[in-house]
């Protein structure tokens, strides 16, 4: 088998037109976010053709930082590649993983980052597992909206049940009218409670990007004319990833955080969304973020291993 990645080859119009045949795609593999790791970090992107045997068979974005001609060099692959329907075996990740390291090999003054949920071990091919890094939940949105509830854990559906009879307002906004609000309060929930996620500027500067392209997807929970809860979903391709939320005792006592949830399904369905990714899991920091949404119904990834 012989794997070969083709590098900048594709236009931008062309590399989006091919993003959007992937079923599975994730936000760090997106073009909006190479943007914006350029505008934060002054990382430069590029993008690959993946071919096995001579077939288009995948993408992958990667991210580089050089100096002195690439004497000292960083170059961060996370969460791809990304394969196109009939493939991504474990030999065609197999045969990637090798190709990489031939073009980009462990040495004196690189700086290399790999995060891959791959079931093969890649210390063989010249690799370094430097720690586990990252877990997620797949729900496939292909589901009848009967299934999708039929699959929601007893305690989760009975919440969303609560919620529905709670006289709860829901109002979603595609053009960031409510994302300075979110935002706000959330950085000072995440300030006050220490738990781990995206920084502000971060997304502040992604939401940037995706906004102009229909990409933002912010839903808001008001009782009784007040903010109570608040979620910011992106899209990418045929995929949307929930990034964060947002809830007040209030709306927490109510059940705001998952009638959005649910009724942001149907909001991604519209939009054609294939499977949304529910976003990083941890047993030791975040379990009860973790049971949220398992409740919800989504699978589990393969665990994303940080390689150097």
């Amino acid at each position: 088998m012989i794997c070969t990645i083709d590098w900048n080859t594709l236009s931008l119009p062309e590399w989006e037109q091919q993003f959007k045949k992937l079923d599975y795609s994730t936000l760090l593999q997106s073009y909006p976010y190479a943007q914006c790791m350029a505008a934060m970090d002054g990382q430069k992107p590029r993008w690959g053709v993946i071919k096995i045997n001579k077939q288009e068979a995948g993408l992958v974005q990667i991210l580089e930082a050089g100096l002195f001609f690439k004497a000292i060099h960083a170059v961060i692959m996370d969460r791809g590649p990304l394969w196109f329907k009939s493939y991504g075996s474990d030999e065609h990740q197999e045969a990637f993983f090798k190709e990489f390291n031939r073009q980009f090999p462990r040495r004196i003054g690189r700086k290399r980052r790999v995060i891959a949920e791959i079931d093969i071990e890649l210390k063989t091919l010249g690799y370094e597992k430097t720690a586990h890094s990252y877990e997620t939940l797949w729900l496939d949105l292909q589901q009848s909206e009967d299934r999708l509830r039929s699959a929601l854990k007893k305690n989760w559906r009975g919440t969303l049940q609560k919620a529905e009879k709670a006289g709860l307002e829901l109002q979603w906004d595609s053009k960031g009218e409510h994302l300075g609000w979110l935002l706000q309060n959330y950085a000072v929930d995440k300030e006050a409670k220490g738990y781990d996620g995206p920084s502000v500027k971060l997304l502040k500067i992604l939401t940037k990007y995706m906004l102009p392209r229909g990409e933002v997807v912010v839903g808001q929970a008001r009782l009784n004319g007040k903010e109570v809860a608040g979620i910011l979903i992106l899209c990418h391709g045929n995929s949307a990833t929930y990034q964060i939320g947002f809830t007040t005792p209030e709306g927490r006592d109510n059940g705001a955080h998952h009638l959005l949830l649910w009724h942001a399904l149907g909001v991604l369905k519209f939009k054609q969304i294939r499977n949304f990714d529910l976003g990083g899991i941890n047993d030791n920091t975040a379990k009860g973020v973790k049971q949220f949404k398992e409740g919800l119904g989504g699978k589990a990834s393969i665990p994303g291993i940080m390689y150097a």
